[in-house]
């Protein structure tokens, strides 16, 4: 349940609103579905199918405005892609769990299923805005309407539904997408899966890079460049992103920045927006000791061990970047 109930608008080529997270349309299921741990992000263990001690009758979280300060800060940055709505209203009809129990159980099978699906459903849209790749915005109209027939599905053919292999197939055409949007940028980076975690990148130029997967839990990247570099599931949980240049990467989602820290010089895609816990400075510098102070260091020995971007699943390990299965 993040602090701010909105996905950016993806690009020209999907229905925009079915992709961002409509609580009051969903009967809570990021928080009673996914498991959770304790680690710099929750507070306390959670089994996966049950509900979280916070959530109340009214499937509204008791703690919402202030689940930083009580410790949660996992469920300020996670996302559903609007996955939430559709199997509470779509999938099994308005029926509510609580009241029809027997639904309980498949609606929280289906719902890390879904989120997958409606993740995917927004990095195409999302590649559909990108001009350089033109050339197979066919490709990547038949991956979506494809995608988006299997959301129709029933419970059971969602539960039943391989979708680890049909992310690869998606995950082919994005990656070719990436590559002709980067290939105007010369003597580019390949960071692609690694080990960031508190890199010094003050000012690097990272333009163009492929940081696909890349761990930069910590890192610091005040006033670098991220122009046409592509995030895809990039971890940046407390990386310093003050005064840095995001305004042509690709492939960033809000739950990313969420994650992160910024302040007022940094540079974001008009399509984003400046998350509320970062500081309106422009100072890069400012109460330096103070930042290093917040940061949690645990978060400098995690890993997204239990992200679908690592293999694992749902919510544990609090990582904010996107949960599939790493590119």
């Amino acid at each position: 349940m993040s602090e701010k109930r909105h996905q950016p608008d993806p690009a020209p080529g999907g229905d925009r609103l079915s992709l961002r997270a409509d609580c009051e349309s969903c009967f809570a299921l990021c928080c009673v579905a996914p498991a959770f741990s304790a680690s710099a992000d929750f507070a306390i263990n959670k089994a996966a199918g049950r509900a979280c001690p916070n959530l109340q009758p009214d499937f509204r979280c008791g703690i919402h405005p202030r689940l930083r300060q009580s410790g949660f800060r996992g469920c300020t940055v996670y996302d559903c892609f609007g996955a939430g709505q559709k199997v509470s209203q779509v999938t099994f009809g308005g029926q509510d769990w609580r009241r029809n129990p027997g639904t309980a159980q498949p609606m929280f099978e289906v719902f890390p299923i879904m989120r997958d699906l409606h993740e995917l459903l927004w990095y195409l849209s999302h590649a559909l805005g990108l001009q350089p790749a033109h050339q197979i915005h066919g490709e990547l109209r038949s991956a979506m309407e494809d995608t988006e027939r299997l959301t129709q599905g029933s419970p059971d053919v969602l539960r039943a539904l391989d979708v680890a292999a049909h992310r690869r197939d998606v995950n082919a055409v994005l990656l070719r997408t990436s590559e002709l949007v980067r290939a105007e940028v010369q003597n580019k980076k390949d960071h692609r899966g690694a080990d960031l975690i508190g890199a010094d990148l003050k000012g690097a130029d990272l333009r163009g890079a492929n940081m696909r997967g890349a761990y930069l839990i910590g890192a610091d990247l005040r006033g670098a460049d991220l122009g046409l570099a592509d995030v895809t599931g990039a971890d940046f949980r407390a990386a310093d992103l003050r005064g840095a240049d995001l305004t042509g990467t690709i492939f960033l989602i809000q739950s990313q920045l969420d994650s992160a820290k910024g302040n007022a010089a940094t540079k974001l895609p008009l399509s984003h927006t400046l998350p509320t816990h970062w500081s309106h400075s422009a100072n890069l510098y400012e109460d330096d000791e103070k930042w290093h102070r917040q940061a949690n260091p645990t978060l400098l020995t995690e890993r997204c061990s239990a992200s679908r971007w690592c293999g694992g699943g749902g919510k544990s390990g609090g990582s904010g970047a996107p949960r599939s299965t790493r590119p």
